[in-house]
């Protein structure tokens, strides 16, 4: 095992404490054997399009069959949309090059060596972008439940050794306490239904090192009619209830698990941009 994979390593939780209830079932997921280059490679028999993400489950393996048979049925679907999720986001925000993305990028300060953990991450597309931040000898995370989406990621990074895919619950983040300087999320935040948001967010801040930032990036309402129906709909399908507590105070639903909060709004128009910092 070389330096940098003990590295990567470090900052897990203890396998005893990772149950492999994931998709992919991988137990003791931190004892994996890694590849020259440090990637985490699963068990033996996994296809080739999995090879190289680690699979992570539940940290308790308490959760009830009605919860299990939720989150399932949501990974499958996002396994199906992966197929289509760039071309979703660049309609909705309205930039098919990518171009808030590396604004994004920008406004959280990398610089080259750092370290960084991408939530929700998708299929990845940001975890480019913070690349070409934290250059070669800097350090890329990305977490998703689905597998399909990670396969997209792994896609476009597979050029890239030190960006790792982890397949992982946002509620329920492998790593250990104050491990991590910066933790981002990207158009995705909305996807969180039911308390699974507000677990996210105290998971965050409890990897997060004192000072440490989380910066999230989302949809504004949009104007063209078409495009604001998909974002509604995107969004009451968390609920109504919940859907409208984002929309009426997101400020504050970040104030209760961060000290400071500062919301900007990128060149667009069409994404806004939270910037917060734990105390």
């Amino acid at each position: 095992m070389n330096l940098f994979a003990s590295e990567i390593l470090s900052i897990f939780l203890p396998a005893n404490q990772i149950c492999g209830d994931l998709a992919h079932g991988c137990r003791l997921a931190c004892l994996l054997p890694l590849s020259p280059g440090g990637v985490v490679q699963h068990e033996p028999g996994h296809d080739e399009k999995s090879s190289g993400i680690l699979a992570i489950g539940n940290r308790t393996g308490t959760l009830s069959r009605a919860h299990i048979m939720s989150r399932n049925f949501r990974r499958k679907y996002y396994d199906i949309f992966s197929r289509f999720y760039d071309s979703f986001v660049a309609l909705h925000s309205g930039d098919r090059g990518g171009v808030i993305r590396e604004e994004f990028s920008a406004k959280i300060g990398l610089r080259e060596g750092d370290s960084v953990l991408d939530i929700c991450t998708g299929t990845g597309s940001l975890l480019l972008s913070l690349h070409r931040h934290v250059g070669v000898e800097g350090r890329v995370l990305g977490i998703d439940f689905s597998m399909g989406m990670l396969q997209a990621a792994k896609a476009k990074t597979a050029s890239h050794p030190n960006i790792h895919l982890v397949q992982a619950d946002a509620a329920e983040l492998p790593f250990k306490q104050e491990k991590l300087n910066l933790v981002t999320c990207s158009h995705a935040f909305y996807e969180l239904k039911g308390d699974t948001r507000d677990k996210c967010l105290r998971e965050v801040s409890r990897v997060l090192k004192v000072g440490g930032r989380f910066l999230m990036m989302e949809h504004d309402v949009p104007k063209n009619f078409f495009i604001r129906f998909l974002f509604y709909l995107r969004i009451f399908s968390m609920g109504s209830r919940k859907a409208l507590a984002i929309l009426k105070s997101e400020e504050m639903v970040f104030r209760e698990s961060f000290a400071s909060v500062v919301r900007t709004t990128t060149e667009t128009g069409r994404s806004k941009i939270f910037i917060c910092q734990k105390a």
